[in-house]
């Protein structure tokens, strides 16, 4: 008799998931399976699961009827005979990025820029991001999933599954600030810095050594609550109240910050963005990952006579995972702050469509497929 397993599926775009009896999957070669303990609903799988292929038909989404679900984590249940390094029972982190291994820029080891690179249970980057989608069908919203060995990142054992399913974007910002190249005596801004992301590189940074961390966002409650983080460091601003972002920059700085990252929505206006680029000194960088859209007027001559960088980061390497695990198991880093707000597997849509009643950035929203 085939064994199965239960999973939530999407049979049609912007319709509700459905609870059901899937075949369990059995790992080949160098892939693993997982018993999905936690996995983290992100803020915008709501719209990605409605508009995704409005916005970007170009690039597809699994093949329905699917199991989306981008950050599980879970304990290793069984392994392909070509696994090395990992063992059932082995706790872990599953990164959703999925790379051919065979590209020129796979070959070359540079994973990210993989021709076909895919979310694993959320979408693909590029029109041919299919080949990896159905390779690996399987997101983090089932009892169980498949992934390569290589995407795992194994988790110490004082690193709850809930704080890890949150790595996706803890990762995205952790990427960002190798690629900002900030630490010791540096300065940076984050705009939304109270959001799922912002909290993130504010955690880090303050690992890292980030000397003056500067926040913006809306919410003042929200923002007080970043700057308790570390009151002698953080720093916040309210665009609520008026008042540009660069000036205010310039105010508290001496003549700028060497780090900017932007972790504002899509849908946000272009004008804090803007600001965040003006409040760069000389040789700063940009990193943005909040997904800014559209459009947008640079003055690239500006940035040329500054020596300044605008960089794309949209994910992170299981070997960053890796960092970021050990900075979490040996206290350098504290994930206590989130707040976890969880739901069984049977509940996956009210997960999805309760998140705008979330604390900012605090609330950990996290789908429960196994206990």
């Amino acid at each position: 008799m085939t064994k199965t397993m239960r999973a939530a599926r999407m049979h049609a775009v912007g319709e509700p998931m459905v609870i059901e009896e899937v075949p369990l999957p059995a790992p080949t070669g160098a892939d693993v399976r997982v018993q999905v303990r936690s996995c983290n609903i992100v803020p915008n799988l709501a719209n990605i699961l409605a508009n995704w292929t409005t916005w970007f038909p170009q690039n597809p989404l699994p093949a329905l009827p699917a199991i989306f679900g981008l950050d599980p984590a879970g304990v290793v249940d069984a392994v392909g005979p070509d696994v090395v390094g990992f063992a059932p029972g082995d706790r872990v982190y599953v990164s959703p990025g999925r790379s051919c291994g065979a590209c020129p820029e796979c070959r070359r080891g540079e994973i990210m820029h993989c021709q076909h690179f895919a979310f694993a249970g959320y979408f693909g980057l590029t029109p041919t991001s299919r080949v990896m989608l159905d390779r690996y069908p399987y997101g983090g919203l089932a009892e169980y999933m498949l992934a390569p060995q290589s995407a795992l990142v194994s988790l110490p054992d004082n690193l709850t599954f809930h704080r890890a399913a949150r790595f996706g974007y803890l990762g995205t910002g952790y990427a960002a600030l190798a690629k900002a190249q900030l630490g010791p005596g540096s300065t940076l801004l984050v705009n939304g810095i109270s959001g799922t992301l912002g909290i993130g590189i504010a955690l880090f940074a303050l690992a890292q050594g980030v000397t003056t961390i500067l926040g913006t966002g809306r919410n003042h409650d929200l923002l007080e609550r970043v700057r308790a983080l570390a009151p002698e460091r953080i720093q916040v601003f309210s665009t609520a109240d008026g008042g540009a972002i660069d000036e205010w920059v310039r105010d508290v700085t001496d003549g700028g910050v060497d780090g900017y990252i932007s972790a504002l929505g899509p849908n946000t206006p272009h004008e804090p963005f803007l600001q965040g680029l003006r409040s760069l000194r000389r040789g700063g960088r940009a990193v943005n990952i909040g997904a800014t859209a559209g459009d947008v007027p640079i003055d690239v001559h500006h940035l040329m006579d500054q020596q300044q960088s605008l960089i794309g980061s949209c994910w992170f390497s299981a070997g960053e995972g890796q960092q970021m695990a050990a900075l979490a198991g040996s206290g350098a880093v504290d994930l206590s702050v989130f707040e976890d707000v969880v739901f069984e597997l049977d509940k996956v849509n009210e997960a999805i469509n309760g998140l705008e009643n979330r604390h900012g950035g605090f609330s950990n929203y996290i789908v429960q497929p196994t206990a």
